[in-house]
């Protein structure tokens, strides 16, 4: 579970910028947070970014994908015996001189389990790691906080969980040390770590190669539930199946069956609607998250969905009897058919937009405040205020109406 990601000097982002996962009180939907047991604290399962193009929602979800990809790039290449660099390639803010010379900061408190929440934070110029660390406490009233290892300039320092073996203090400064102690060592606090990185799934629907991607998770059992979904927003197949081309036994084609008037019929799924290619590339993430307690990360989700569609993947999440493991979705959307009360809190709409400086700037729809002071009602009409203006990431729409 993601509880607080912050970056800095990253992309169209100057400034110290924060994402936070933990719900505020006074809001509605109290039902759908994820309560944790062992020191009462709730979560958003739910976190939506709006804004006008160029606002960088995107530049969000490419920072938590950096830094999952600095992390587990190393340890992937390693498993899987590749034979390349783990070149991290990261873009400061580029519309000053000051910026382009400061590092670049990510850090993050999650927790992989009920027991432990972790903090680590990374900081690079230049693709050069000049500092990183990790922290963990146990999940509770007046629990310490724990080193497990901290990084300064090339001078590496071990918490007493790790220092208990000969561990290499020496490493590449294009590495993290978090993939290095994974890579090289079985130590409990960082195989823990890397298990909550691993299991994050993260997919930007902008990019027309991903909705080639398909994830099918194995067995029967997952099958049927991504069928049963699928008919479940009127997408109506009895059965899929993939069988081999006949002229390239190493490609294969993905079949749908559908069933009429107690016929069956195959179309390939190049055949079926832009809309039906895209949920049944993005359900199986949907229930392998919601299956496993996952993060899932998704860059226009709402591309090529109707509105009731996206609504229907919104509220998986939301309910507590189908998001038993604490998964959580973060995406991106221009959707403002969803932005109602009806759906969301106010602490899970979040607004990107640009600033003067051309910088980006990013707050939730709980830090505003309305004419009086007072924060937006939870019960607010959020897509007619948003529309008018109201809210100040401008979707430009006055700017239309006005043109002649």
């Amino acid at each position: 579970m993601l509880c607080q990601f912050t970056f800095e000097n990253f992309k169209s982002y100057k400034n110290e910028t924060i994402l936070d996962m933990q719900a505020v009180g006074g809001q509605n939907f109290q039902e759908s947070l994820i309560y944790s047991s062992s020191d009462k604290k709730e979560f958003l399962p739910v976190s939506v970014i709006y804004g006008p193009n160029g606002g960088g929602k995107s530049n969000v979800l490419d920072a938590i994908n950096c830094i999952v990809s600095l992390v587990m790039k190393p340890i992937l290449i390693f498993k899987n015996n590749m034979n390349q660099n783990a070149v991290m390639n990261l873009t400061p803010f580029l519309f000053d001189e000051d910026s382009r010379k400061r590092p670049t900061k990510f850090e993050l408190y999650f927790r992989p389990n009920e027991e432990y929440e972790y903090r680590y934070f990374i900081t690079i110029t230049k693709d050069v790691i000049d500092e990183e660390c990790l922290y963990r406490r146990k999940i509770g009233k007046g629990s310490r906080i724990a080193m497990i290892f901290e990084r300064t300039y090339g001078k590496i320092e071990l918490g007493s969980s790790i220092n208990k073996k000969k561990i290499n203090l020496e490493v590449n400064d294009q590495m993290p040390y978090l993939s290095f102690l994974y890579i090289n060592y079985k130590l409990e606090p960082i195989m823990l770590a890397i298990d909550w990185f691993e299991k994050c799934i993260i997919r930007n629907y902008g990019n027309p190669y991903t909705e080639r991607h398909l994830i099918i998770g194995g067995g029967e059992a997952f099958k049927q539930k991504l069928i049963q979904l699928m008919n479940d927003v009127g997408i109506n197949i009895t059965n899929f199946d993939f069988v081999k081309k006949p002229n390239d036994e190493s490609a294969y084609d993905l079949l749908f069956e559908h069933t009429v008037h107690e016929k069956s019929y195959s179309l390939n799924i190049n055949q079926e609607s832009d809309g039906t290619q895209k949920l049944f590339n993005v359900l199986p993430l949907v229930i392998i998250a919601l299956s496993q307690g996952r993060l899932l990360v998704i860059d226009e989700l709402d591309a090529k969905l109707h509105p009731k569609l996206l609504k229907f993947i919104i509220m998986l999440f939301k309910d507590p009897e189908i998001n038993m493991k604490g998964a959580q979705i973060i995406f991106t959307s221009h959707d403002v058919s969803t932005m109602k009360s009806s759906v969301f809190r106010t602490d899970e709409i979040w607004f990107a937009c640009k600033l003067d400086d051309e910088s980006s700037d990013l707050y939730s729809l709980y830090e505003l405040r309305d004419e009086s002071g007072n924060h937006i009602h939870p019960s607010a009409a959020f897509d007619k205020q948003y529309l008018e203006g109201r809210y100040g990431a401008d979707p430009y729409f006055r700017n239309i109406m006005d043109w002649k």
